[in-house]
């Protein structure tokens, strides 16, 4: 089973597309000819950041997210003409529109989030797991991200993996976890209709 091991000296650091932070880019695809990083030519994106203040989301029309606390607590999202997203307690990944308009509200000072975003052409999802969870891998870019220190076993081998680390495996398997708390996320394409 092939798999690589993400390093964190290795993360990329991208401003938000509407300039009120900055991302740390663990891992992503961007369509040929386009700049890794950028805003534009982007297929998938999944990283990590701190909202330190209430503000807007970015536009990102045409994406779906997924976004779950990591650190921290009492994030709500507030979109417009819609309901709220109640993310006040972490390790609950929440999905939403690239399109929606959201301001984020803080009721418990700074929090650090998770981000997978993707196109519509990919299909994704975050699995937060701890404890002694196991899992099955599809044939899919399976990403595994240590939220704290962490030992999994993937597809019969062991790994250590200390937080912020990260390992990505393309082929179908078995997750174990042995012990801490992971972020699993999972990008497919979807099957033409």
């Amino acid at each position: 089973m092939d798999i690589t091991r993400l390093d964190p000296a290795a993360y990329r650091r991208t401003p938000w597309k509407n300039g009120g932070g900055i991302t740390i880019d663990i891992a992503d695809a961007y369509a040929p000819g386009t700049t890794a990083g950028s805003w534009s030519g982007m297929l998938w994106r999944l990283g990590r950041t701190r909202i330190v203040e209430p503000g807007p989301f970015s536009d990102l029309t045409g994406y779906d997210r997924i976004l779950t606390v990591i650190g921290g607590r009492g994030l709500v999202l507030e979109i417009a003409g819609d309901e709220a997203l109640d993310v006040r307690e972490p390790f609950r990944p929440v999905r939403f529109a690239g399109e929606d308009r959201i301001t984020s509200r803080l009721e418990g000072g700074p929090v650090a989030v998770f981000n997978l975003m993707s196109d519509r052409k990919h299909a994704i999802d975050v699995t937060i797991m701890n404890g002694q969870d196991t899992r099955k891998l599809g044939a899919a870019i399976n990403i595994i991200y240590a939220i704290e220190d962490s030992e999994v076993v993937v597809g019969g081998q062991a790994f250590a993996l200390k937080a912020d680390e990260a390992l990505r495996s393309d082929e179908g398997g078995e997750l174990t976890m042995r012990s801490g708390r992971v972020a699993l996320s999972t990008i497919s394409s979807r099957s033409a209709p």
